[in-house]
């Protein structure tokens, strides 16, 4: 669906292009979740609204989605795995937010 289009592929250029966020130190708020935690969450977040807004996928095109967010996600735990325990900075989140986001934009490209 999405994991052999080039929309993944520079998807994942702009992860490589933005990995120094993950290397420096920033500002952490309190209780922040750790890199992994939020990554999930987010990614979650992101399938549901996507079966949401797409009331007319059929049981396994849902499977499909659920299968390539799980390849997208161990990709990201693949190229963060140095940082995935550590808690998430500000900057860090904002990435991981807008990543999501971007990878949510992929299917519903490829769902219309």
């Amino acid at each position: 669906m999405v994991l052999n289009r080039q929309g993944y592929d520079d998807l994942i250029l702009y992860l490589t292009q933005n990995l120094a966020l993950f290397e420096k130190p920033g500002e952490i708020k309190p209780g922040a979740p750790k890199v992994m935690e939020l990554i999930e969450d987010v990614i979650a977040e992101n399938v549901m609204l996507i079966c949401q807004q797409h009331p007319e996928l059929n049981t396994e095109q849902r499977s499909q989605i659920v299968r390539e967010v799980d390849g997208i996600v161990y990709d990201l735990q693949e190229v963060l795995s140095s940082v995935i325990s550590r808690p998430v900075t500000v900057e860090q989140h904002a990435f991981i937010d807008e990543f999501a986001s971007l990878v949510k934009n992929l299917f519903d490209s490829a769902i219309a």
